[in-house]
């Protein structure tokens, strides 16, 4: 599909982030399916260079900035709002939404936690994160934007290296959830997901996907084996602290 098949671009921000870059690696995905693709970045650097090299429109500005959001969003009906950990997380999400109301988006992808679906107005979370992302939901809830959320649970990508110095140094995997469950979900599989609802999104406006991988011992089976190392239960050190 050429640009001129499909004339207007999908805004995707967070497109220059680093390890695990979802909206990096939906920017690409949407780029290999013919798509024109606005790839929002906060800084003009070699990330962004790349990005230009793939065919991908660059747009630089600061998403707490309303004309740098005005200047991303004019002239896209489509959008994924993908951010990084911030404390300035809460109002950027509502720069965003409020400027894409404006200007009439017709499908809005929000980058969430699988966490939030744990909260309610009577419980939220000891994790300022965790918290802006249920706040931010609630604001697009109210908006009446045509939104979808997307829910994974934690990346692989930030549980590998975490358990990588361990790996190398004791053969264990030890991580940090105490008694918790995890089931980390690689980047690229949230990305495939974003990018096919982004490339079809009619059927899935008002529809919240919660994505996860497989069970923590899943990863570890799968860690030893490409490690060549020996699986054993006992190589999985969950840790409180």
């Amino acid at each position: 599909m050429s640009k001129a098949q499909h004339e207007l671009p999908i805004l995707v921000t967070g497109a220059a982030g680093r390890i695990g870059s979802v909206g990096r690696s939906v920017t690409e995905l949407l780029l290999a399916r013919g798509f024109w693709v606005r790839a929002h970045v906060r800084v003009d650097d070699e990330r962004a260079t790349r990005l230009r090299a793939l065919g991908a429109e660059v747009v630089v500005g600061d998403l707490l900035d309303l004309t740098a959001v005005h200047r991303a969003i004019e002239g896209c009906e489509r959008l994924c709002f993908a951010m990084s950990v911030a404390p300035t997380y809460l109002e950027a999400a509502v720069n965003v939404a409020v400027v894409a109301k404006h200007h009439g988006v017709k499908a809005f992808v929000n980058l969430s936690q699988m966490t939030v679906n744990e909260m309610d107005i009577f419980n939220t979370t000891p994790s300022p994160q965790q918290k802006q992302h249920w706040l931010a939901e609630q604001i697009l809830s109210w908006s009446g934007l045509p939104v979808v959320e997307v829910r994974p649970t934690a990346f692989m990508e930030g549980l590998l290296l975490q358990t990588a110095k361990t790996v190398s140094t004791q053969d264990k995997i030890m991580a940090p959830f105490g008694r918790g469950k995890n089931s980390a979900i690689a980047a690229a599989d949230v990305a495939r997901v974003i990018a096919a609802i982004l490339s079809e999104p009619a059927e899935h406006i008002g529809q919240i996907y919660h994505l996860t991988g497989p069970v923590f011992a899943g990863h570890g089976r799968g860690c030893t084996r490409v490690l060549g190392r020996a699986w054993s239960h006992d190589l999985v050190c969950q840790r409180s602290t």
